[in-house]
C-alpha cells in the first residue's frame, strides 16, 4: 500500500491551492441596477399585440422578457382585459442595450395554454419590483 500514500501526497498540493482560494465569506452578487428605456406597443391584429422594450443593465434575457411581460399585463388592463398569453419573445443585446420583441394575445377570460398571465397580479408584481409598465 505504499503507492496510495504517494497519490495522497501528489494530490495534496492541489487541495492546498484550492483551499487557499476560498475566504470563507459568501460571494456578493453584483448589484442589479436596470435602466428601463421604453416600451413601444403595436396592435398587430385583433387581440394580438407586439411589445418592443429596451433596457440597460439587464443580467440576462429573463430580465428583458419580464419587462415585456409587465408591458403586456398593463396593456391588457388598459384595454379592459384580465389576461394575456405569451406567444414569443426575441431578445437581442448590443453594446449594453437589451431589446426584446415580445408578442402576446390579450383576452377577457383565461386563455388556453401554459404561458398565461393574470394581468392584475402581474402588474402588481411589476410595481413591487419597480418594473415600469405601459
Amino acid at each position: 500500500m505504499p503507492f496510495s500514500g504517494w497519490t495522497t501526497w501528489l494530490a495534496l498540493p492541489g487541495l492546498i491551492s484550492v483551499a487557499a482560494c476560498t475566504t470563507g465569506e459568501p460571494e456578493v452578487a453584483s448589484e442589479f441596477n436596470p435602466v428601463y428605456k421604453g416600451i413601444e406597443t403595436r396592435l398587430l391584429e385583433g387581440d394580438l399585440v407586439s411589445f418592443l422594450v429596451q433596457m440597460e443593465g439587464a443580467r440576462d434575457n429573463a430580465d428583458v422578457s419580464t419587462y415585456a411581460e409587465c408591458a403586456a399585463a398593463q396593456y391588457a388592463l388598459i384595454r379592459g382585459y384580465g389576461f394575456a398569453r405569451h406567444l414569443r419573445t426575441n431578445v437581442q443585446q448590443e453594446a449594453g442595450l437589451w431589446r426584446a420583441d415580445a408578442v402576446y394575445t390579450i383576452s377577457p377570460a383565461l386563455p388556453r395554454g401554459l404561458s398565461t398571465i393574470d394581468a392584475e397580479v402581474t402588474v402588481s408584481n411589476c410595481a413591487e419590483t419597480g418594473i415600469p409598465t405601459v
